[in-house]
C-alpha cells in the first residue's frame, strides 16, 4: 500500500478548490478578506478538536457536516466565496481536504502579493522586534517581502533554523554540537 496516495489525493482536491476560490476572490477584489478568513479558519482548526473531528470523521452525515460548517463560517464572518466552498466541500464529503485547501490558498495569496514565507524555528519565542529584524534581513537577501512563520523547539538550545523555499540555514547550537561530535568521532 502506498501511504502517500491519500495525501496526494487530498492535495489534488484541495488544489482544485483553491484555484477556484482564489480566482473568484481575485475577480471580486476580496483577497484581503479571503486571507483573514483562512487565517481565522486555520486558527480554529488548530484550537478546536471538535472542528478537526467534524471535518475528518466519516461518522457525520453530509447534512450534519454541511450545517455545522456553515454555522461555523457564519459565526466567523467568512467571505461568501469561502463559505460557499465549505458548503460545497461538505456536500461532496471533501472537508477532510480543508487543511490542504488553507495551505494552497496561503501560497497563492503570498505569490500574488510577492511574498515569501520563511519558516523559522527557534529555541525561544521570537519577539516582534526580532521577527521584523529577521524579515528585513531576509528581504535584503531574497529581494521579496518575507512573512515569518515561527515555531519554538527548545531542543535547539539556542540559535535559529530558517527555511525559505528549498534553502535552509541552521545556526542552532544543537546543530553545532552535532557537528563537533562528528568531528570528534573522526579524530578518534
Amino acid at each position: 500500500m502506498d501511504v502517500s496516495e491519500p495525501a496526494s489525493i487530498s492535495s489534488g482536491i484541495a488544489a482544485r478548490y483553491a484555484t477556484a476560490v482564489f480566482g473568484i476572490a481575485k475577480e471580486e477584489k476580496a483577497l484581503d478578506k479571503l486571507e483573514s478568513g483562512i487565517d481565522d479558519l486555520s486558527a480554529a482548526l488548530d484550537e478546536s478538536a471538535e472542528l478537526k473531528d467534524l471535518i475528518s470523521s466519516p461518522v457525520y452525515t453530509r447534512e450534519a457536516q454541511g450545517k455545522a460548517i456553515m454555522a461555523v463560517a457564519a459565526k466567523m464572518g467568512l467571505a461568501p466565496v469561502l463559505t460557499n466552498t465549505l458548503g460545497l466541500m461538505a456536500s461532496k464529503r471533501r472537508l477532510f481536504a480543508l487543511p490542504q485547501l488553507i495551505a494552497h490558498l496561503r501560497e497563492m495569496i503570498a505569490a500574488e502579493k510577492g511574498e515569501v514565507t520563511a519558516e523559522v524555528t527557534s529555541a525561544i519565542e521570537l519577539t516582534p522586534a526580532q521577527a521584523s529584524e529577521l524579515a528585513a534581513t531576509l528581504k535584503s537577501q531574497i529581494g521579496s517581502d518575507v512573512k515569518i512563520k515561527s515555531t519554538v523547539d527548545e531542543s535547539l538550545i539556542g540559535g535559529l533554523v530558517v527555511k525559505v523555499g528549498s534553502k535552509m540555514v541552521d545556526t542552532s547550537i544543537r546543530s553545532k554540537l552535532n557537528s563537533l561530535q562528528n568531528a570528534m568521532k573522526e579524530v578518534g
